[in-house]
């Protein structure tokens, strides 16, 4: 697999629609970082440093031993794609978007051939080891993060203190270094307007709640990230248990409202179920958040039993495949909003259509 194939393919590993839990959970992420103990932070690394650490994780990827661990993984260096081809790795939830928009030399991304594996470097740590399984599998996602962690510990000095644990350049991922986090669909607890309340209680319990692509990003289409906030004390299995229980926890809240609104509000839901099928099997232009509202709702269809020729895998790529820079991947010229409506539309009519 080159880096072209993941540029002109919506699908990464994550999109498959046979997770565990995959009526809410669309996926789970754990995101390691780490820093080399010779070389200054990212933000204050001369280009040499940052060259160093590029040259020894391409070492470690070559390497026959860590291969073992790793699996096949390739190098992408980031200043040889344009600004288009680094937002869809954004889109692909593959790179942060600070890591997209950042201009300096020897920075990059190394993955593995199904996605599931991504490691940003030189980001705002040295290394940012991620994991991204399809439903709820945050054990496993884990699991595989660890055993990449070793794959590159066993040849390289991490910054590590006895007391503090591993240290990064932000004070909030010093400890574990670990981020997990679970995207949700949670379209009952939104209409039931639960959502809130739900949201304010996990803050208080040291979780947070964002919208698709992460910090600073808005919730749409009914999705929203629920991570950790505390990385220094817990161990990685704890901050791990700890995430699961409160996904648990969720997905009854939510499966509850779902049946609470079929019970009380059958017709309505329905009408909304089918007339977004209507509107996105028909209509011929549809911005951004209209596609992320009626996806939602199609979504919420099929998990009620309500729609049977749609697939959750192609909701799951049409989250990618309507996105600005993927929209405008094929275009020859650059694309205004009213362009982009108009191919937003055919690609979802397209898409659902092979459904059927």
């Amino acid at each position: 697999m080159s880096i072209q194939d993941t540029l002109n393919t919506a699908y990464s590993k994550w999109m498959e629609d046979d997770g565990p839990e995959s009526q809410i959970v669309i996926s789970s992420r754990v995101r390691l970082a780490r820093n080399l103990s010779e070389q200054p932070f990212p933000h204050v690394m001369p280009q040499e440093g940052g060259q160093a650490v590029v040259e020894q994780v391409q070492g470690v990827i070559a390497d026959p031993d860590a291969r073992e661990q790793l699996g096949p993984m390739f190098y992408v260096p980031l200043e040889e794609l344009g600004p288009l081809d680094r937002q869809i790795l954004v889109e692909k939830h593959l790179i942060s978007p600070q890591h997209a928009s950042d201009e300096r030399p020897f920075r990059g991304v190394a993955l593995s051939p199904d996605e599931g594996v991504s490691i940003m470097i030189n980001e705002e740590d040295h290394l940012r080891i991620q994991v991204l399984f399809p439903g709820l599998q945050l054990d496993a996602a884990w699991e595989m993060a660890n055993r990449v962690d070793d794959a590159f510990e066993n040849k390289l000095d991490f910054a590590f203190d006895e007391l503090y644990g591993y240290l990064s350049c932000c004070p909030t991922n010093v400890g574990t270094g670990l981020r997990a986090s679970v995207m949700m669909h949670l379209p009952a607890l939104a209409m039931t307007n639960q959502a809130g309340r739900v949201f304010t209680a996990l803050s208080k319990l040291g979780f947070v709640v964002r919208g698709l692509y992460g910090e600073g990003t808005e919730a749409k289409g009914n999705l929203f990230q629920v991570s950790n906030q505390v990385t220094l004390g817990p161990s990685e299995q704890e901050i791990v248990d700890s995430l699961l229980a409160v996904c648990r926890q969720l997905i009854e809240q939510e499966q509850l409202g779902r049946q609470s609104q079929m019970r009380e509000r059958p017709a309505q839901i329905e009408d909304m179920v089918f007339r977004a099928y209507g509107v996105l099997t028909n209509a011929r232009l549809i911005n951004s958040d209209e596609a992320m509202f009626y996806l939602s709702c199609l979504r919420l269809g099929i998990d009620l039993g309500l729609l049977h020729n749609v697939s959750k895998r192609t909701l799951n790529e049409l989250l990618v495949r309507t996105r600005a820079a993927f929209l405008q991947k094929d275009a020859k010229d650059a694309m205004d909003s009213f362009n982009r409506s108009l191919k937003r539309a055919d690609i979802i009519r397209e898409a659902l259509k092979v459904s059927e």
